[in-house]
């Protein structure tokens, strides 16, 4: 498997496009974006776990219940929640994409992002549809993917490609997320593109068992997203095998996308409102996954900690305090933790105490925008990985004006 450019038309068969519309007021930001493939695609999604769910997501839930797609439809700057014509406009919108491209609506994937409890006009998309359609290339990833951006200071794409029932494959995605992102599918929108030929049925297994290891490790803030969507579509053009069962091919396919969802992960994280640095908390030595995943994500989602972070502090009695109240079954006397980073690695406790290093060092160490917390809970054979940022003070600025 290796990196490759292309985000998410670097499979065979697909093209994106993203244009300015006027949903913004700024005309400079781009707030329509698309997807599309000429060949029928198997597709999949995740959603947000909050009760509070977009109007997309009911609509997209509906037209992938047969397990197929060929579009995706996008806006940002309004999120088309709690509204009384939401479910309305975002059928609206996949009417419109359909028509500009000649499939059925119902083979459309919708999503918006942006402010909630705003009515979405309508009548921007509606009169862009043409134009959206005509910004459609096989080179249009990086325009799609800074369509769908709201907060977000960087556009995130993603591509890999491996080898698969002897045929080469492509995998690649653009995501969205930067604030209202917590583990349970982290506030974020995300579409992921193959050319793989895989059944609905494994692809649904294998982005729910990825989201697990992925997004659903992500903290920026506790708070959890209502429009947060991860969908998945396939066309087949790789030519390989198409993959029905948890076979060999299937384990690659299942790597390659999380490879995809882990870097995509990480570059949300690191763009998280108005955060400085990159936080990776690497837990190892637990008894079970399931405690190394809540350590982690407890450390991550810990306020005082990631406000240390943003100081450059070892404070990492709050690293221990995280995990205490975690709820995990641990034995505090066997934990160690450390920093690294590019600046090297700063062991700062031993069995649960501290011992002595050198400020300057953890200091030094800390100030570099990727850091890693490794917590060893020396206990059994069992790791993860949570991912998230400091905590700012232009966190609170951003969010104090972020509608008006």
């Amino acid at each position: 498997m290796e990196y490759i450019s292309g985000g998410v038309t670097a499979a065979q068969g697909f093209v994106a496009g993203g244009i300015h519309c006027g949903i913004r007021k700024n005309k400079a930001k781009p707030d329509l974006a698309m997807i599309y493939s000429e060949t029928p695609c198997n597709a999949a999604a995740v959603y947000t776990t909050n009760l509070v769910k977009g109007a997309p997501i009911l609509v997209t839930k509906k037209n992938l219940a047969d397990g197929k797609a060929k579009a995706v439809i996008c806006n940002s700057g309004n999120a088309n929640t709690c509204n009384a014509d939401g479910a309305e406009k975002a059928e609206k919108m996949c009417r419109i994409a359909a028509e500009v491209l000649g499939i059925e609506p119902q083979d459309v994937i919708v999503a918006s992002t942006g402010v909630i409890g705003q009515m979405l006009p309508i009548e921007p998309i509606e009169n862009a549809a043409q134009a959206l359609k005509d910004s459609l290339s096989p080179d249009g990833s990086s325009a799609a993917a800074a369509a769908i951006m709201t907060t977000d200071t960087i556009p995130k794409e993603v591509a890999v490609q491996t080898v698969i029932g002897g045929k080469t494959v492509k995998l690649g995605g653009i995501s969205k997320g930067s604030g209202m992102i917590h583990p349970n599918m982290a506030t974020m929108l995300c579409f992921l593109t193959t050319d793989c030929a895989i059944s609905t049925a494994m692809l649904d297994r294998a982005i729910h068992k990825v989201t697990g290891n992925t997004f659903n490790m992500i903290s920026i803030d506790g708070d959890t997203s209502t429009n947060d969507t991860f969908a998945v579509l396939a066309n087949g053009v790789a030519g390989n095998p198409e993959i029905v069962e948890e076979n060999e091919d299937y384990a690659a396919f299942t790597e390659a996308l999380e490879a995809v969802c882990r870097e995509l992960s990480k570059l949300m994280a690191g763009d998280g409102e108005g955060a400085t640095k990159l936080l990776v908390c690497s837990v190892d030595g637990a008894e079970d996954e399931e405690t190394a995943k809540t350590v982690a994500k407890s450390v991550i989602c810990s306020t005082l900690f990631k406000a240390a972070m943003f100081g450059a502090d070892a404070n990492w009695g709050r690293v221990l305090c995280a995990i205490g109240y975690s709820g995990a079954a641990v034995d505090v006397e066997k934990i160690d933790v450390s920093f690294r980073s590019v600046k090297g690695q700063v062991d700062v406790c031993r069995n649960g105490a501290g011992i002595e290093f050198s400020e300057e060092k953890a200091s030094e160490v800390l100030g570099e925008k990727e850091i890693t917390i490794l917590v060893s809970l020396h206990m059994g054979g069992e790791s993860a990985e949570a991912y998230g940022c400091d905590l700012t003070y232009d966190y609170v600025k951003i969010n104090g004006d972020y509608r008006t």
